[in-house]
């Protein structure tokens, strides 16, 4: 069985425990050579996202208006018990 690494004393905060892994894959990689430089993602078209969300809107109410109404409260009702299960944290 392989020696596992010593543990330091490991912090409860998520935040730091990702950037401390994050410094030692970066450690890891940089070597005698500096690592690439990778540009920014470019931002999205604002029109082409309203235009998106605009179509995603009417197609959704089109399928809505398509099924029957005792499914349409079936779907509602499922929706709203997990919106109170997040609440209570019965996820």
């Amino acid at each position: 069985m392989p020696k596992r690494l010593s543990k330091k004393k490991q912090s409860s905060d998520p935040a730091l425990t990702g950037f401390a892994a994050l410094q030692r894959v970066i450690d890891l990689t940089e070597g005698p050579q500096k690592s690439k430089v990778i540009p920014m993602r470019k931002r999205k078209n604002p029109a082409a996202v309203e235009l998106g969300r605009k179509g995603g809107k009417a197609s959704a109410k089109a399928r809505m208006e398509k099924i029957p109404e005792a499914e349409r409260r079936r779907i509602a009702s499922a929706a709203a018990r997990a919106r109170w299960a997040k609440d209570k944290g019965d996820d």
